[in-house]
């Protein structure tokens, strides 16, 4: 190799950055949410979906949630700790578990008097006579599909929860009346009365599968009567029928299930009650806000439609022609100005006709006029503390705006410019007492005097301050001039690597978008949700998917938008301390497996799953990992240090030995999230050794606590350690329990090969095959983030094209199984976003790795990215490189270190030391 003295790197590179251009991009509108196209600022989400007729934008302001602050924790639950271990020394889990879920869970919000409530829907409260009655009329009721299995939200009833009655008719043939019969409805949410002709025949309250028996001589030949009175209380709601929607719900006779007669169809129905009782929740949802309807009074018929997110500007565009006239869309939300905006243009004067309005899938939201082109939407969550105001301002050039029945009207305008902006009164987990129309008010107020495009200009300068600190190459770029849609479909069949390059860059758009400095974290949803019931809540999962989102961080140069994680766990901290003491009487603090906007840390959900005592030391690697690619001495001294030595006294006190080891083991706690309650998790065991390691290390860098060092460096040496099993398998738990057929998500075992370095071939090349065994009895099939974790592993197990397989596995069209929605977002399914930053960081993990001591390049590159380019990666170390190679092989490398040191790295196969100064790259070519 060649040493290249006083070139700048912009220039050694600067071929990288000209061809970057990465879009997605397609020729039809969005069909649905999974289509639209996702813009953020870190503060406000946005979905676009560019239809001609009615452009639609379901918008989100990160900080409305439901519930509020109040207690999480349930005192003196520690009590229970001594006998809960007990019995799961004694191999009594189911009592463990029994004794755990009464004792050990945390507190639920407040419930309402649900009993009450029943009795008056039973009583028909609410409605004139009685719909299960043949004679009833239902003439004015409105149809509904039926099933849904996704409840009614799924089919425009959003936010519906109360009860409902549903009827239909069925026609029985000759023969039947005389048969007992079937009436299979499968899952009803939550509880169902089902009538035929006036009968009550089956009642369930619950939500498993319904096959009620009608006795013969219920049903006549000809038309009878099917009315169901169905209380759903919260969540998905109605009849759902089967996941399988090649099976319908219907009757036949017993065992004749062939000849069923299906009732899949319009069902009438009629909301007798929509206000139910509050239901308690253990942790709160992310909500939706509202959403934005443009409605265009132009012709039907459009050509040359095209829509598109530009990376590199954090910009969309949707461009069609009608009647020989260009519209033009543009959308970003911007940071610097705290607004949406929305530019509407046409190629011919006079051509924009529209109308426009704001609802929210929140009850009683109100949209009214605020006088100067300014409108206001109101929301309150229910059954919370939480309120929000969203202000739409509408910039016109030349025609009319009118406002007409709640709607805005705008005729022959040249340019239309929309302003939006939303706040809430949320403004710490503690305090609830913000104002969101000073807010609002204050945003606009600072729009005075400035232009459009000035906003703009503002908007792409903050953005990219983040975007260019890194570009991607892989391969030749030949099927860009394909609609992404095509390319997804494709993906797994052709050769596309620049596909997966902009799959790294949309990784590290959407979460600068989601995730700015002063910010909350990204959610399981980044900030973009649709759902008042989102799925998991859409709240932060942290036994695996609240730190996948920040893998990319580090490695993919963008260090700033960890900030808002760093930020929670410092609420974590605190709030962690309260459960560590009440759950285990211990000093520290501990988080298990969820949180939430309020940063609760209880327990959650059931005992069999959500005690597991490791997302504090899991959370804390991120403060660790932060030191390693800022080597930033105060960060460390003053906000990482404190929290992670703390959350290894946790884990001092909490850790027992085990009496048929001896070793210290982690108790109770779960291997997520299968097999229960137990004791000693191998995952708990990796992540506490983890833990210990790196706060030891910080400990030397600041030359503090010496004797605390010293403690953890004994403890470390008695953890159980991890074990190889009879199938040649690394032990997912103390004993060998593993099962190679079980192909669960959740590979969390194998934590100490990626993102920790428990497990490594540097460390024990046994220990890390029996790793690599275990993965293989997984399985590569997954849900999607699924997909991307194992792009991780096999890129640490040096294996470049079983990590690519995974790759074109994450991105296939989304199915029942883990890939990608057209919008490229993750499909679990349903959408999560981890999956898109896990995957990212996987690509980059087969670029380059440095958990070790030396940097490796190219550790896991596949055949097909043969050729690439990379500028702005960095490792731990805080080292920053740019590369190029061919068939293979590294030919060029810029690298700078952000402090004067030696470093090893290896290149081509052969490891090279190499002495930098701080800040000066070191410039080689091969």
């Amino acid at each position: 190799m060649k040493k290249l003295s006083f070139l700048l790197l912009g220039v050694f590179f600067a071929h990288i950055l000209s061809a970057q251009n990465y879009q997605l991009w397609y020729d039809k509108p969005a069909q649905k949410w999974t289509d639209a196209l996702p813009l953020g600022n870190g503060r406000i989400g946005a979905m676009v979906f560019g239809n001609p007729s009615q452009e639609h934008i379901q918008f989100n302001e990160e900080t409305l949630w439901t519930g509020e602050p109040r207690e999480y924790n349930r005192k003196d639950a520690y009590q229970y700790l001594g006998q809960i271990r007990q019995l799961l020394q004694e191999g009594k889990q189911k009592e463990a578990e029994a004794l755990a879920e009464k004792q050990f869970m945390g507190l639920k919000s407040h419930e309402g008097k649900r009993e009450i409530w029943i009795a008056d829907m039973l009583a028909l409260k609410g409605i004139s006579g009685n719909p299960s009655q043949i004679n009833f009329d239902d003439s004015s009721w409105k149809t509904m599909t039926v099933p849904s299995y996704e409840g009614w939200e799924a089919v425009g009833y959003e936010g519906l929860d109360g009860a409902v009655w549903f009827r239909t008719t069925v026609d029985i043939p000759a023969g039947w009346e005389n048969q007992s019969l079937i009436l299979d409805l499968n899952r009803i949410r939550d509880y169902d009365y089902t009538y035929i002709n006036g009968k009550l025949i089956g009642s369930s309250q619950h939500t498993e599968g319904r096959k009620y028996q009608i006795p013969a001589n219920t049903l006549h030949v000809g038309k009878n009567l099917i009315a169901i009175q169905v209380l759903n209380f919260s969540d998905k709601g109605g009849i759902a029928g089967y996941k399988d929607t090649s099976r319908h719900i219907g009757l036949y006779p017993v065992g004749q299930e062939d000849k069923k007669i299906s009732l899949n169809g319009q069902w009438k129905y009629f909301i007798q009650s929509d206000e139910t009782p509050a239901v308690g929740k253990y942790q709160a949802d992310y909500q939706p806000f509202g959403d934005l309807y443009i409605n265009f009074l132009h012709g039907k018929v459009y050509q040359k439609y095209r829509r598109s997110l530009n990376l590199a500007t954090a910009e969309s565009q949707t461009e069609y022609t009608v009647d020989n006239v260009v519209f033009k869309r543009e959308y970003f939300v911007s940071q610097p100005h705290q607004v949406m905006a929305i530019r509407l243009t046409a190629n011919k004067t006079h051509q924009i006709n529209l109308e426009s309005f704001l609802t929210s899938p929140h009850k009683n939201y109100s949209f009214k006029s605020l006088g100067n082109n300014t409108w206001e939407l109101s929301v309150k969550v229910r059954n919370g503390g939480l309120f929000g105001k969203a202000y739409l301002q509408i910039q016109q050039k030349n025609g009319s705006l009118e406002e007409n029945a709640g709607k805005i009207e705008i005729k022959g305008a040249d340019e239309v410019i929309f302003y939006l902006t939303a706040a809430t009164n949320f403004v710490n987990y503690q305090n609830i007492s913000g104002n969101p129309q000073k807010r609002c008010e204050e945003v606009f107020s600072k729009l005075k005097g400035i232009s459009y495009e000035q906003i703009r200009k503002a908007h792409q300068a903050e953005y990219q301050k983040y975007y260019k600190r890194f570009a991607i190459e892989l391969g030749q770029d030949t099927k860009s001039h394909l609609p992404t849609d095509v390319r997804l479909a494709n993906f797994g069949k052709e050769n596309d690597p620049s596909f997966a390059a902009l799959y790294v860059q949309y990784g590290r758009y959407l979460l600068i978008s989601a995730s700015r400095p002063n910010t909350q974290p990204s959610n399981l949803q980044g900030i973009w949700n649709d759902l008042l019931a989102p799925p998991w809540g859409s709240k932060y999962t942290t036994n695996i998917n609240a730190e996948m989102n920040y893998w990319p961080a580090g490695v993919l140069n963008l260090i700033p938008t960890q900030q808002p994680l760093i930020q929670m766990i410092t609420d974590l901290y605190k709030t962690g301390k309260i459960t560590a003491k009440n759950y285990y009487n211990a000093r520290g603090w501990v988080v298990h497996h969820n949180t939430d906007l309020w940063r609760g840390t209880a327990p959650i959900n059931a005992s069999n799953h959500g005690i597991w005592v490791s997302g504090a030391g899991w959370l804390s690697q991120h403060l660790w990992e932060h030191y390693q690619y800022t080597q930033d001495k105060e960060f460390l001294r003053k906000t990482a240090y404190p929290i992670m030595k703390s959350a290894s006294e946790f884990f001092v006190d909490f850790l027992v030995k085990d009496p048929k080891t001896g070793w210290l083991i982690s108790t109770p706690s779960n291997s997520p999230e299968q097999g229960g309650l137990v004791a000693g998790p191998t995952m708990d065991h990796q992540i506490i050794r983890e833990l210990y390691k790196n706060t030891i290390k910080a400990s030397q860098v600041l030359g503090i606590d010496k004797a605390f060092a010293d403690t953890l460096n004994q403890q470390h040496k008695q953890i159980a350690p991890n074990q190889i099993g009879k199938h040649g398998q690394l032990q997912e738990w103390l004993q060998d329990l593993d099962d190679p057929k079980n192909n669960h998500r959740h590979v969390s075992h194998l934590w100490g090969v990626h993102p920790g370095h428990d497990i490594g071939w540097d460390i024990d090349s046994t220990i890390m095959k029996a790793a690599r065994q275990s993965l293989i009895y997984r399985g590569d099939e997954g849900t999607g983030w699924s997909l991307a974790w194992k792009i991780n592993f096999w890129a640490r197990f040096h294996e470049g094209e079983h990590a690519l397989q995974l790759v074109k596995m994450l991105l296939r069209p989304a199915t029942s199984a883990g890939g990608s929605y057209l919008n490229l977002f993750d499909a679990h399914p349903p959408f999560q976003i981890d999956g898109n930053f896990g995957g990212a960081a996987g690509i980059a993990e087969m670029l380059i790795q440095s958990q070790t001591d030396i940097i490796e390049l190219l550790p896991a590159l596949p055949k097909d990215w043969s050729e690439g380019k990379v500028k702005g990666i960095q490792a731990r170390g805080g080292y920053i490189l740019s590369y190029a190679w061919k068939n293979g092989k590294i030919t060029e490398l810029s690298m700078t270190s952000r402090k004067t040191t030696t470093c090893k790295i290896r290149i081509n196969q052969v490891v090279h030391t190499l002495k930098l100064k701080s800040n000066v790259p070191y410039l080689i070519e091969f």
